[in-house]
C-alpha cells in the first residue's frame, strides 16, 4: 500500500531532496518543523508515515524487513533519486539498512538517537515489547492518557497535538500487533553484514544530550566509525530531540546541508 507522506518544496529549483524517516512510536509529524526549515533553505523535504504509523495503513506486515521494503518502494515510487537521509530511532535501524543496500541513492546522512551496531542491546521497554505476553499487555493496556504519560516522562513538553498524532499507531488492533512484529522480527547481530563507512558520505550526528534509550555514547561511536562525521549534541534534550528543541535541530541540519 502507498505510504502517506508530508512534503515541502522550495519556490525555486531545489538543491536536492531530504528524506526523513521517523522513529517509534512517532510519525512524519515529528519532522514538521524541520521540513519547513529545509524548504526555506532551498531543499525538497519528504517524510513518509511508515506502515501502521501516522496516517499510513498497516499493510499486512510490521517486520523490520517489511519497513525496509516499504522505504525502498516509497523512494522508487516518488522518484526521489539521490537523497540526504535523515533518521531517528527505529527510522535509523530501518533507513540505514536501506542506505547500505542502496548506496548509490544516498548523498549524505543525518543520524539521531538510534543505533546500528551488531553488539547493540535492547533497552527495558524494547525488551518488554519483545517478550511474548508482556508485549501484548503493554500495547493493549495503553489508552491515550497512559500513552501521554509514558511519552512525557521522557519529553515533558510534548503538546497534545503531538500526543494525538503519535497515538495513531495505537488506533487499531493490527497496528498494535505490528509494533510487536517490529520489535520481535530481528536481532542486532544481523547488522554485522552492513558497513556504514563504505557509504563514504558526509554525516551529521544530531543527538539528545540526555537520551535514556540511545545514550550519547552511541553518537560518539558513530563518529569513530564513520569517515566524514560531525557530532552535534543538543543540550537539555532527551530521546525525542526534534520535539524537545525543534529550532536548534532545524538550525543544525540546515547548516549541515549548506556544506553537503
Amino acid at each position: 500500500m502507498p505510504l502517506v507522506y508530508r512534503e515541502t518544496v522550495p519556490v525555486q529549483e531545489p538543491f536536492g531532496t531530504v528524506l526523513c524517516l521517523h522513529g517509534y512510536p512517532e510519525s512524519s509529524y515529528m519532522w514538521r518543523h524541520l521540513l519547513e526549515a529545509v524548504a526555506d533553505a532551498g531543499w525538497q523535504a519528504v517524510a513518509p508515515d511508515l506502515p501502521g504509523y501516522g496516517d499510513s495503513p498497516y499493510g499486512g506486515s510490521g517486520t523490520w524487513q517489511a519497513h525496509v521494503d516499504a522505504v525502498d518502494a516509497f523512494h522508487r515510487e516518488q522518484e526521489l533519486g539521490h537523497v540526504v537521509l535523515v533518521v531517528h530511532d527505529w527510522g535509523g535501524l530501518i533507513g540505514l539498512r536501506w542506505a547500505c543496500e542502496h548506496p548509490e541513492a544516498v548523498r549524505a546522512l543525518v543520524i539521531s538517537d538510534t543505533g546500528f551496531f551488531p553488539d547493540g542491546k535492547w533497552h527495558g521497554m524494547a525488551q518488554a515489547l519483545r517478550t511474548p505476553g508482556q508485549g501484548e499487555q503493554l500495547v493493549d493496556g495503553l489508552d491515550r492518557d497512559g500513552f501521554a504519560g509514558m511519552l512525557r516522562t521522557v519529553s515533558p513538553n510534548l503538546d497534545d497535538r503531538s500526543i494525538d498524532e503519535y497515538f495513531k499507531a495505537y488506533a487499531s488492533e493490527e497496528a498494535r500487533r505490528g509494533q510487536l512484529e517490529l520489535y520481535r522480527s530481528g536481532e542486532f547481530s544481523e547488522l554485522a553484514r552492513y558497513d556504514l563507512s563504505q557509504l563514504a558520505v558526509p554525516s551529521l550526528l544530531l543527538w539528545g544530550e540526555d537520551d535514556p534509550f540511545a545514550p550519547v555514547a552511541g553518537a560518539h561511536r558513530f563518529a569513530r566509525e564513520l569517515p566524514d562525521a560531525e557530532l552535534h549534541v543538543v543540550p537539555g534534550t532527551g530521546h525525542f530531540v526534534y520535539d524537545d528543541e525543534p529550532g536548534a535541530c532545524s538550525e543544525a541540519v540546515v547548516a549541515f546541508l549548506e556544506r553537503v
